[in-house]
């Protein structure tokens, strides 16, 4: 069985999950990377030392910017001459346009958001979840090739093998792109959640922190703003100390604590990371969306009944000022640091 993995990158700089997809493809037989762009030499050696059968690199002037046409009409057209059961992506916003536009050229469906795969003869039943996550259905695309994409921490990362060697091969670009880039521009406060291992989040409790007396001259809002940012530091030194990222609930985020590039839940970004440490968070359903595939969940809030306490595995009910720096001191004892 032959699988192909798109290998989504930008500027030499893999998206993680791309890996997972690849060591997903090499359970069900061959596998072959698809590293799509210009000078990809070293994205090429790293899909060989993951673990890639074959390698497929289409390094042309045309593919140096992400254009879905383009993009879209190369790897349709190497799926109509290899012929692969499966085509695998991570999930990314780039990846869903891309297997959606190929589908199109293929005839056939994509299986989205994939969080399990199995084989059942010649065809493949996926799990995913539905209703914002309270459900799993398993569903089946009845087209040739199948295209997935799959969610980022749902599968096995393999381990590299450096120096490994393999078979490399450049082949051509086709079609052609009706569209130009003119240039990109950086989000302020941009973090990448969606591959973290650990997140710190805070919620509109990070604000509730009476003993803090605000600058003078401040207006109510400003001083509950600033008393928010002093409790972010704290969620930071904690989410630094554990090498995770800081995350935050859509209440943070709207009372303009810290920016929306941070926030978890159904309007923010999907997580599933090792640790998810949730301060000052009550637990909306939208905010449990986003998180409650993480592995191990901790609740720090002083309301007993917090709904986030019927996710979490360990619960401290307490004032987040006392115990999450408390638990940063510990950690950085335990660590060595």
């Amino acid at each position: 069985m032959k699988t192909f993995v798109y290998i989504d990158h930008f500027k030499g700089n893999v998206q993680p999950a791309s890996w997972e997809a690849l060591g997903l493809a090499k359970s069900f037989g061959n596998a072959v990377a698809l590293i799509f762009g210009v000078g990809v030499d070293e994205v090429a050696k790293a899909a060989v030392e993951y673990g890639a059968d074959e390698v497929l690199v289409v390094d042309d002037a045309l593919l140096a910017e992400y254009r879905a046409e383009v993009y879209a009409s190369t790897l349709s057209a190497l799926a109509s001459s290899q012929s692969p059961n499966l085509i695998l992506f991570p999930t990314t916003a780039r990846t869903r346009e891309l297997a959606a536009m190929t589908a199109i050229d293929l005839n056939t469906g994509v299986l989205t958001d994939v969080s399990g795969l199995e084989a059942n003869g010649d065809s493949f039943v996926a799990t995913r979840p539905i209703y914002e996550g309270k459900l799993l259905e398993r569903t089946v695309c009845s087209g040739k090739p199948v295209l997935a994409t799959i969610r980022g921490r749902a599968f096995a990362k393999p381990e590299r093998v450096e120096g490994k060697s393999g078979t490399i091969t450049k082949v051509a670009a086709a079609g052609e792109a009706k569209s130009t880039v003119e240039g990109y521009g950086a989000s302020e406060g941009a973090v990448n959640l969606g591959d973290a291992a650990v997140i710190v989040s805070g919620g509109r409790g990070v604000s509730n922190n009476p003993s803090l007396t605000p600058p003078a001259g401040m207006d109510e809002k400003q001083a509950e703003i600033w008393r928010a940012q002093q409790g972010f530091a704290l969620i930071t030194d904690l989410a630094q100390l554990l090498g995770g990222a800081v995350g935050a609930s859509r209440a943070a985020v709207d009372g303009g604590y810290i920016p929306y590039a941070h926030q978890v839940g159904q309007t923010g970004k999907v997580v599933a990371p090792d640790l998810y440490i949730a301060c000052g968070i009550s637990g909306a359903i939208q905010h449990l969306v986003g998180m409650r595939n993480a592995k191990v969940i901790v609740a720090i809030n002083k309301d007993a009944d917090a709904p986030i306490f019927k996710q979490a595995r360990y619960g401290v009910v307490g004032d987040l000022f006392a115990i999450v720096p408390a638990l940063t001191e510990a950690m950085k004892k335990k660590l060595g640091k």
